[in-house]
């Protein structure tokens, strides 16, 4: 693995903090078997969304279409 810094000077020690999260994120990308299922960011849950009421049509309706009571 080859790590190339574009900008800045970096110190060794900021050096050894960037690779620690690169080495540890490959570690924990090769545990996964292939196929496995991901488990997924809530954020990125589209029932997140839809968890809610969709509000009455009305005059006021288009302030509220977006943004949970």
């Amino acid at each position: 693995m080859t790590i190339k810094v574009l900008r800045g000077n970096p110190t060794p020690e900021e050096l050894a903090a960037a690779l620690a999260v690169v080495r540890a994120r490959a570690a924990a990308a090769a545990s996964v078997p292939p196929g496995a299922p991901t488990e997924r960011d809530s954020w990125s849950d589209p029932a997140r969304i839809a968890a809610h009421r969709l509000p009455q049509p009305g005059p006021t309706t288009w302030a509220r279409t977006y943004w949970p009571s």
